[in-house]
This record gives C-alpha cells, sequence and structure tokens, in this order.
C-alpha cells in the first residue's frame, strides 16, 4: 500500500523586522518678549508619540512627535512660566524583503533628557528617544495532518492558530468644557497635563464595531484666588463612543481594542473669567480581529515496517493569548523629616522597563520595574519644585491555571497615585496599577513537513519476538517507547491497559511488535 499524506496549510507568523531606533531631541529656545526672564528652571519632560506609521514594500516610513514642555520660574517666584514645544522626525525603516499582511508594532520612550537656561531668555535641551520597531508578515506553510499506508505512526497534536486576522485604526476627537467649582481658585496658567486610557468596552454591531470608554486627564495649573498664587490639581475623565468599520468583521473573530492618547490640549476659554477650560484630546484606536482555527499537526513520525525519514520545521503559528486583567498595588517611602515638602499639590507616576516571567510554580507571573514618583510641591524656600524619585518594584499575580512552558507579556498602567504624610512626619506614596497579562501557549511548533519511506527493505530487528518486556520510568511518553521499538502506542497501551501517553508510575511493560 503506497503511502498517502495529508498536508494542511497553516498561516505562519514570520517576524521581518525586530529592531530599536535612536532619535536624538533637541531644543535651542529664546524666550518671546512677552516671557518673563528665567529665574529657576523647574522641570523638562520630552513625551514621544508614534503619529503615523505606513508599509510599502520592503520599507516602512513612520512619523515621530515629540512634545517638549519646560518649566521655570520667574525672579519673583510666584508664576509658574510653560514653554511647550514640538519635534517632528520621519524615519525610514528597510525591511529587506516584502511583508505578507503586515503587522506593526511601534512603541516609544525617552531614554534620557537634559536642560539648561543658557542666559536669563534663552533655553538649552538635549535628549534621546528610543523607537521599538516590530514588523511582522505572513506566508504559508504546508505541514503534514495524517498519513496511511507502509505502516507509518503519526504523533499528532491540535494547534490552535490564527486563520484569519483583520486591523483597522480610527483617530477620534473628543472635546469637553470644564467649568471650576466655587471651592477652586482662577486660571491663570496650565502648569502640566497627562492623558491616559484603559481598555474599553467593545460590542459588534451589524457587522461593525462599536468603542466607548474613557480618557483620565490629570493636570495641574496655577491659581490665584483673593491676592494669594496657588497650585491646583484637577482630575476629569472624558467619555467617546465610536463605530469602527472593519471590512469582512463577524461574531467568529476574537476582537479587541487599543486605545492611545495621541494628544491632548487644556486652554482657558477666553470670555469665561477663568473660570472654565476646553480640553481636546486626540485619541487613536487600534483594533485588531483574530479568527481562531484548529488544526492536527504531525510532530513526530516513523514506520513500524520500513526504514523512514522524516523532514522536520519550525514554525511560528501566530497563537491567540489568554489574557487575564490583574491590579496591584505598589507603596513606598519617599521622604521624611526636613525632606517632606511644605505642601504637595499633586503626585503621579509611570511605570517603565516592565519584564514579567513565568514563577517556578508554574501558576504565577513575576512582575517587575521601576515606579517613577512625581510630585509638584512647595518647598522650605517657598518656591515650587516638580522632582522625580524612580523605585524598583516587583509583585508577584497568582493565577488559577498552570502556564508552565508559556510565555507571558505583560502592560502596566497606573490608575491613581496617592500619598500620606504621617504624625511623625514621614511621607509615603501608593500607586493603584492596572496589569494586563497576555500568556501565549507556544511561541513555535515543530511540525512534520514531509515523510519519506524506503519499502525496498525492511527494518531489522534483534530477533524474532512478538512480545518483549521494557522497564518504564514514571513520567516517560508512550510514543518515546514505541518509536524505539518500532511499534503502535496504541498497542501498548491496550496491551498494558494505559490511560494517558505517559507513564504514571515506573515498572515493568509489556511491548508487543506490530509487522
Amino acid at each position: 500500500m503506497d503511502l498517502k499524506l495529508t498536508k494542511e496549510t497553516v498561516p505562519v507568523a514570520e517576524i521581518i523586522c525586530d529592531t530599536v531606533q535612536e532619535q536624538p531631541v533637541e531644543l535651542d529656545y529664546i524666550l518671546p518678549d512677552y516671557c518673563p526672564d528665567i529665574f529657576r528652571l523647574i522641570r523638562c519632560e520630552a513625551v514621544p508619540v508614534i503619529t503615523e506609521s505606513t508599509v510599502s514594500g520592503d520599507r516602512l516610513t513612520y512619523e515621530l512627535r515629540c512634545d517638549i514642555h519646560i518649566l521655570y520660574c520667574d525672579e519673583d517666584g510666584s508664576t509658574v512660566q510653560s514653554v511647550e514645544q514640538q519635534r517632528i522626525f520621519t524615519r525610514i525603516v528597510e525591511l529587506g524583503k516584502n511583508a505578507e499582511r503586515p503587522d506593526v508594532r511601534i512603541t516609544a520612550k525617552t531614554n534620557h533628557i537634559s536642560f539648561r537656561a543658557v542666559n536669563k531668555r534663552r533655553l538649552d535641551m538635549r535628549g534621546a528617544v528610543s523607537i521599538k520597531i516590530n514588523v511582522s508578515g505572513e506566508q504559508a506553510q504546508e505541514v503534514v495532518s495524517d498519513a496511511a499506508g507502509m505502516n507509518v505512526q503519526l504523533r499528532k497534536v491540535p494547534v490552535n492558530y490564527a486563520a484569519q486576522r483583520l486591523s483597522a485604526v480610527k483617530n477620534v476627537r473628543i472635546e469637553e468644557d470644564i467649568e471650576l467649582t466655587a471651592a477652586q481658585p482662577d486660571i491663570i496658567s496650565v502648569i502640566n497635563c497627562r492623558c491616559s486610557t484603559e481598555k474599553c468596552e467593545i460590542k459588534l454591531i451589524s457587522g461593525k464595531l462599536l468603542a466607548k470608554g474613557e480618557a483620565d486627564v490629570e493636570l495641574i495649573y496655577a491659581g490665584e484666588s483673593g491676592g494669594e498664587m496657588y497650585v491646583e490639581p484637577m482630575r476629569f475623565s472624558m467619555s467617546y463612543s465610536q463605530i469602527i468599520d472593519v471590512e469582512g468583521l463577524d461574531d467568529s473573530f476574537d476582537c479587541s481594542v487599543s486605545p492611545e492618547a495621541v494628544s491632548c490640549d487644556v486652554g482657558v476659554i477666553s470670555g469665561s473669567d477663568n473660570r472654565v477650560l476646553r480640553c481636546e484630546a486626540e485619541l487613536r484606536l487600534s483594533c485588531r480581529a483574530v479568527k481562531t482555527a484548529t488544526v492536527m499537526i504531525a510532530e513526530d513520525a516513523f514506520s513500524t515496517v520500513y526504514p523512514c525519514s522524516v523532514e522536520m520545521s519550525e514554525i511560528k503559528a501566530e497563537q491567540i493569548p489568554i489574557v487575564y486583567d490583574e491590579s496591584i498595588r505598589h507603596s513606598t517611602r519617599l521622604a521624611e523629616g526636613e525632606n517632606v515638602p511644605l505642601k504637595i499639590y499633586a503626585m503621579w507616576s509611570e511605570p517603565k522597563n516592565i519584564n514579567a516571567h513565568i514563577g517556578e510554580d508554574g501558576q504565577s507571573v513575576v512582575i517587575s520595574g521601576m515606579l517613577v514618583y512625581s510630585m509638584a510641591a512647595k518647598e522650605c524656600t517657598g518656591g515650587i519644585a516638580m522632582p522625580d524619585r524612580e523605585e524598583a518594584f516587583e509583585e508577584i499575580i497568582t493565577l488559577h491555571d498552570y502556564i508552565s512552558g508559556a510565555e507571558v507579556a505583560a502592560e502596566v498602567i497606573v490608575r491613581e497615585t496617592s500619598y500620606d504624610i504621617s504624625a511623625e512626619g514621614v511621607l509615603t506614596a501608593k500607586a493603584d496599577m492596572a496589569v494586563r497579562l497576555s500568556v501565549y501557549s507556544s511561541n513555535s511548533i515543530r511540525a512534520v513537513t514531509d515523510i519519506a519511506i524506503d519499502d525496498s527493505s525492511r527494518k531489522e530487528r534483534d530477533g524474532d519476538y512478538a512480545i518483549k518486556l521494557y522497564f518504564g520510568s514514571e513520567n516517560e511518553m508512550v510514543w518515546d517507547i514505541a518509536k524505539r521499538y518500532s511499534t503502535s502506542v496504541y498497542a501498548i497501551m491496550e496491551e498494558n491497559d494505559l490511560n494517558g501517553d505517559r507513564l504514571e508510575n515506573g515498572g515493568m511493560l509489556l511491548i508487543p511488535i506490530v509487522s
């Protein structure tokens, strides 16, 4: 009987580009005439944002915008002055080959930054941004899923993979007018503004995706009441509800939408007596939809009678992650005694350098990284300061599932930062964080792509016998035993009343020889 092979075509994720680029960021700025002289520098931030990216052939083009924000005090020290500038860069990445159905993931972060006042009217800033770029494509790979004839034995495993991928990106603008409460002082200027987003709710309606969520805005502004200067924090949320068109989407797909803040501008509405703020934010909603399929793939093969050669290939079928949404809290002591500021106006924190790995028990995830605590505070001299403090953290999250052998990725977002000054004069801070864990069952699979049988000769045995005795060890795979003695897994399991494909206990086995 001739050998008949059944093959399946599996889309394989192919990494086209995985690299990091660095972009220098520089600013040489002369204050306009209406700005007061520089007396003391307070803070400098450079926030990088990827505004767009396109793949054309074997070339990736992306645009990086860096929002630069410098704060300083004038000579009387009563008012915080703000300088805001942007630097826009267009970069090209040579991919080396064309990417079929490319999936592009680009993230940017500030590596380092330094700034100084050259003189009372001139600012100088130098820094660098690192851009992590990952571009994957898709190629078809044929693998053996079944075989018949020539006494071939297959070890088959089920593999879940992304049979079809859809993606769409939509930029939306939302705005809202925020009126101050009676207890809040009039607005002189906005000192600092941050916008963040968490996961949004999604719903499929008539082949379109509805995404609903909120953008959280935290800001600090300089205010005045009764002739006295204040620094006032504010926090509010802006809701959005958007329909995203994704061609070919139906309820057989698993969908996710990742919201990201592209920009956030806050200013005083003219004619409002400095009592109303207008906030305009731009969000990017990135939708990914995946249709999952399951295929049986042969990961090993042999013939019980004939010499057999097997071609293998390591394929990277895109795995569908299991997602866990968890929460963790970090607390730390920031200062005590004379080092505690006279007054703290606001405090916030940002995670960076996040790493995640599976714990030794195979049922937990260890998350580590840095938390940068920042505050706007009043110093002993009466001036405002905005210092940063980096704190290392490590947290263990226990899951209900056994995930040993998998790969894990973590996304961490700070929900809220709070602080407390004890009666003993100790300043402590707490950060409540949302953690999204993506657990991937396997990154690559060894699969049989072809089998060749030499039917001109038969395997030689070391004797003429129908059953052989074998002493098996605990946890040994029945497949390995069957392959060693050129017999079938089914025959060994039936002869020894085995229930699984591994030996639960060591001991004597009867190995029937199949011809």
